[in-house]
């Protein structure tokens, strides 16, 4: 009789056989991922053979072995979708216990890229660190225990939140994986940045730490092992094991509750609707009456609720705060990068029409005349503006108390005031006149045929703001080499806050005319996605 190990290792093999099958681009884009990751994998392990008679080599891996595990651990999260297997509720109906099907789904899991990739990083950090007889045979019961505690993480983490990872918010979840890799790759080019200016042995103190926790502890046993300390080998591989048992104890244990336990998902559906209404009522509460206070509401909800508008509002929100941050940090920034803050929320002006989607025929309805379509246009800019002026005001203040250049503070806002309000004229001008849909699926942000029309709007506009901002540079150059500079510089706050709020006016009022002028044709566009 087949055992539930082997039958589900066989489904996990003809899921990957059988989804290639689909189509050839879905073929070509699988060949094409796995030859990249196995060519970054192979680059890996050779710079970690490299590394080996390092001085720090043992610290190096421990960080990467505790940062691959932490990879493992968001996986399901952000990538749902990226294994079919990941999701146990669609075993319920199967009359499997939960122990064997978690040494079932445990096996099938070392089934793929990720794994093969593990294993890459795994066997190069014990060859980099390994020193003896005694360490290499250590090590082989490293690599796999640290494996099996990356699998089981995931699956672990993946158990625990099903729920979410099937329901919007956990849909909503995977569209924010961009601003993880992200504000990931700023770190990690902090990280490098500081590491080539200070060398390895500043990893030593987190190393320290991270060679007791699984799956590092593993790999600290090697290196312990190298050096004759077998007795701490010994123990950094039973924490590692007791890790492995208690993530399979907790699986199981999820895998329980969820093949035996009702989806109480709609059970606090009438909750859930009136806390939504009491919320969306407090809301309303604060913001102006009529046509404005109603497209405001609209589009803070929006940013809250569509997955897509969440996505760009908090990508923008967090590289606009790690530009000037992060150079600050590195003591090569200047104040003037707080600016990218105003930058990059002023782009969240561009394409207003496109995040409503087919939905903008309701919009359209209202519209029947020029001061209609300036009313819709100017609440869509204050809706902007209640969460842009604030924040690009913390933005300016924490970066000029990181450099402690604080008489500088009033002109780099005006700057920043000035930079927001060209974006807002500008972005009500394109979303006019260059609209394009925004799919509601997938990963894309334009629907194809229209990457021209964005490339023309977002770029576009931002030349031209950039452009209209030219009066406030010049005049704060021309501050700084007067003799009064200093004097001078603080009229630029309202200068500054008063040419960005003129330019707004402008940029809606010539905007309106032409969106009421142009509504079936902007309809077109945000509606192909």
């Amino acid at each position: 009789m087949t055992s539930t190990t082997t039958t589900l290792v066989q489904l996990k093999l003809s899921l990957l056989r059988n989804g290639l099958r689909q189509s050839a681009g879905r073929r070509a884009a699988y060949i094409a991922s796995a030859v990249v990751t196995l060519l970054f994998a192979a680059l890996q392990l050779l710079g970690l053979i490299l590394l080996r008679g390092n001085a720090h080599a043992d610290a190096v891996i421990v960080l990467l072995v505790a940062v691959l595990a932490l990879g493992w651990a968001v996986m399901p999260l952000f990538f749902p979708g990226g294994d079919e297997t990941l999701d146990p509720t669609r075993l319920v109906m199967l009359p499997l216990r939960p122990r064997p099907l978690v040494r079932a789904l445990l096996a099938a899991s070392l089934v793929g890229i990720g794994p093969l990739f593990t294993v890459c990083m795994l066997a190069g950090s014990v060859i980099a660190v390994a020193h003896g007889a005694a360490a290499y045979v250590v090590s082989v019961v490293a690599v796999v225990l640290a494996l099996l505690v990356c699998v089981a993480l995931a699956r672990a983490v993946a158990a625990a939140n099903v729920r979410l990872l099937t329901s919007r918010k956990g849909r909503d979840l995977a569209v924010l994986s961009g601003l993880v890799i992200a504000v990931g790759a700023q770190v990690v080019n902090f990280g490098a940045q500081r590491l080539g200016s200070a060398g390895l042995g500043q990893l030593e103190p987190a190393a320290d730490v991270l060679r007791w926790v699984p799956p590092a502890s593993a790999l600290g046993a090697v290196d312990a092992a190298s050096r004759g300390s077998y007795g701490i080998a010994v123990a950094q591989l039973a924490l590692t094991a007791l890790a492995l048992a208690a993530l399979v104890a907790v699986w199981a244990r999820h895998l329980n509750r969820l093949m035996t336990s009702p989806d109480g998902s709609t059970v606090q559906a009438m909750t859930d609707t009136a806390v939504r209404d009491r919320s969306s009522t407090a809301t309303a509460r604060l913001l102006p009456g009529g046509r404005t206070g109603t497209v405001m509401e609209r589009s803070l909800r929006y940013v809250w609720r569509d997955p897509k508008t969440k996505a760009a509002w908090v990508t923008s929100l967090a590289i606009g705060l790690i530009v000037p941050v992060f150079n600050a940090l590195q003591g090569t920034g200047s104040i003037y990068f707080a600016c990218f803050a105003a930058g990059m929320l002023g782009i969240q002006m561009y394409n207003q029409f496109g995040q409503d989607t087919s939905a903008f025929w309701m919009v359209a309805m209202t519209i029947s005349s020029t001061r209609d379509a300036y009313v819709e246009l100017r609440a869509r800019a204050l809706a902007l503006l209640v969460i842009t002026l604030p924040y690009a005001t913390l933005v300016t203040v924490l970066t000029t108390a990181m450099l402690g250049d604080w008489p500088r503070l009033p002109e780099v806002l005006g700057l920043s005031f000035a930079l927001l309000g060209a974006m807002l004229a500008t972005g009500a001008w394109t979303s006019a006149r260059f609209p394009y849909s925004i799919p509601q699926e997938g990963y894309k942000n334009v629907a194809p045929g229209q990457v021209g029309l964005a490339w023309i709007a977002i770029f576009g506009g931002m030349v031209a703001a950039a452009l209209l901002c030219t009066p406030v540079i010049v005049l704060t150059i021309l501050v700084h080499t007067s003799a009064d500079g200093d004097t001078w510089s603080r009229l630029l706050l309202p200068a500054g806050t008063a040419y960005g709020a003129a330019l707004s006016y402008l940029g809606l009022r010539l905007a309106a005319p032409r969106t009421a002028q142009r509504l079936p044709e902007i309809l077109t566009a945000v509606s192909k996605g």
